[in-house]
């Protein structure tokens, strides 16, 4: 077997060419929903186009794009709701796009989103491709379009752009290109505070090279190298110099903790300061102790408890995911990332229904039923996803139009 680690990444052209199924089904998917969307929309007499780019979180990140940080509002039980909660990429790039276009900042929102999209979808497929083979990109990448809450990959929210940075991190660290995986990773923690999985994803797979001889990390997570160890900055066959290796994992971590200090400065709280900011929102990570008081609480009567069901069911199902890609053993640093954004969501302590938009940039978990739908006729896999994506369509229409998002 060829290794995936020393494999050659194509050039962009033909890499394009060799995603287009994936992008082409991607899009489709995500047209199905915004259709479905729209006609729901309708006939509760809403717009769709508001719902997408002016409500919950939305309308905090285009706040941030006009008018900068440092507002806030005060509820009656005291909290503070913050912008300082929110991360900066998204808000400069709708500055940006506001300032050279005819768009609103909503609108430049919205536009990011969908160009995001189809970056993370390509990203998706590349990571994929590159260790399964394009069957399973593509699964991958119709999987991820048509999640429950796939919806929310195109509203003029993070997780798009966040999920399209990770992904490509991630291919960047597979392909052994350090510099780039690591500037990424950088921006990746400008975007979403759970950035600091996909620095911590580079530094898992940087931290195995070394141990292994310098090799660049390879399907099983570092390469059982069977060269000779390389030293210096001469870089093994196919391979990454050690500047190349350090300066990936120095730059990864300085988005997401150099947005941290500026809000820690900013506050005059110091290093602690965006946890203070969290926990005018009640956020927080307590392991998920809070979590879990919420799905009991549901067990106090039949409808309720119900729900309470579904909840234990889909922690279980995220559980056993990650336990197929662990025995799928995919490389290392798609498992420390996966594990990291799914700990992140599960433990956090507030805002119990975003936690299936929490994990969505989660992609790896899909791997194990991308490659088990890979391994079906065409015609069979098409019925699957076909029908998830419809059914997909249908729940992000109703959820969209009810309590939604945050």
């Amino acid at each position: 077997m060829t290794d995936l680690a020393t494999r050659a990444a194509p050039p962009a052209a033909a890499a394009l060419r060799r995603a287009a199924p994936a992008l082409l089904g991607y899009a489709a998917v995500r047209a199905l929903g915004l259709v479905v969307l729209a006609l729901w929309s309708e006939a509760r007499g809403r717009s769709a186009y508001t719902l997408l780019t002016a409500r919950w979180d939305s309308l905090w990140y285009a706040r941030v794009a006009g008018l900068g940080y440092g507002y806030e509002v005060r509820l009656p039980n005291g909290d503070v709701h913050s912008n300082l909660a929110f991360f900066p990429l998204l808000p400069w790039l709708e500055r940006l796009l506001h300032a050279v276009t005819p768009l609103s900042y909503a609108g430049a929102g919205f536009a990011v989103a969908l160009v995001s999209s189809l970056a993370a979808a390509w990203g998706i497929f590349a990571v994929a491709d590159r260790l399964y083979g394009p069957r399973a990109g593509v699964c991958a990448v119709l999987l991820w379009a048509a999640l429950p809450v796939g919806i929310v990959q195109s509203m003029a929210y993070s997780e798009s752009l966040f999920t399209a940075l990770a992904a490509w991190s991630l291919y960047a660290v597979l392909a052994g290109r350090w510099p780039a995986a690591g500037s990424l990773a950088l921006l990746a923690g400008l975007t979403r505070p759970v950035g600091l999985a996909v620095a911590a994803a580079v530094w898992a797979a940087g931290i195995a090279s070394f141990v292994r001889n310098g090799s660049v990390p390879g399907p099983h997570g570092a390469r059982d190298s069977a060269h000779a160890p390389h030293h210096g900055d001469s870089p093994p066959p196919g391979g990454a110099t050690v500047r190349q290796r350090a300066l990936g994992m120095l730059l990864a971590p300085l988005g997401a903790a150099g947005y941290v200090l500026w809000v820690g400065r900013h506050t005059g709280r110091g290093p602690l300061g965006y946890l203070d900011v969290q926990a005018g929102w009640r956020n927080g990570f307590d392991g998920g102790y809070a979590f879990a008081r919420f799905v009991a609480g549901r067990f106090t009567s039949l409808p309720s408890a119900l729900a309470g069901v579904g909840l234990i069911a889909g922690v279980v199902l995220v559980g056993l995911l990650y336990g197929a890609c662990v025995r799928q053993r995919q490389p290392l640093p798609l498992l420390v990332y996966a594990g990291a954004v799914t700990a992140l969501a599960l433990c956090a302590s507030g805002y119990f229904g975003s936690k299936p938009r929490l994990l969505m940039p989660a992609f790896p978990l899909l791997l194990p039923l991308a490659v088990a739908l890979a391994r079906l006729r065409p015609s069979r896999s098409a019925l699957v996803l076909g029908g998830v994506a419809a059914a997909s369509a249908v729940y992000g229409a109703f959820w969209l139009n009810g309590s939604g998002p945050p």
